[in-house]
């Protein structure tokens, strides 16, 4: 890792990546990948009981009330999978040695802004470029 470390882009007036710190931001983010595997379990099967129970007996309310819970379930799944993979791509990102490069204009996001945001794939100015839209 200790390769990586020294190749990865800073900005201007920013030391360079050190073992330790990268091993800290994979650490963080290999947590919050393994908190959001068990989060997806979770959800699946909650919405996989939700599937079984048959409504008998409902009337508009109850059945309105449960097709509101399934769509919230599912949106939180929905959720937690896209950010597993915004994990996921940071980590990958790190071991091409290509963690740190902005996506849009190629230029160093910033050690500071990684630290703070391990999966962003933006520097700041266009980020705010991006949310402007």
């Amino acid at each position: 890792m200790t390769a990586v470390a020294e190749v990865l882009p800073v900005r201007e007036g920013e030391e360079r990546w050190t073992e330790s710190e990268l091993s800290v931001v994979r650490a963080g983010l290999q947590a919050e990948i393994d908190a959001l595997q068990a989060q997806i379990t979770v959800a699946a099967s909650q919405i996989a009981e939700g599937d079984s129970a048959d409504g008998a007996g409902d009337d508009q309310a109850d059945a309105g009330a449960k097709t509101y819970e399934r769509e919230h379930e599912l949106a939180l799944s929905y959720n937690a999978r896209d950010l597993l993979a915004q994990n996921e791509r940071a980590v990958q990102r790190m071991d091409a040695g290509t963690y740190g490069v902005c996506e849009s204009c190629a230029l160093p996001i910033g050690k500071a802004r990684l630290q703070a945001f391990p999966r962003a794939t933006l520097c700041v100015t266009c980020k705010q470029r991006e949310e402007r839209r």
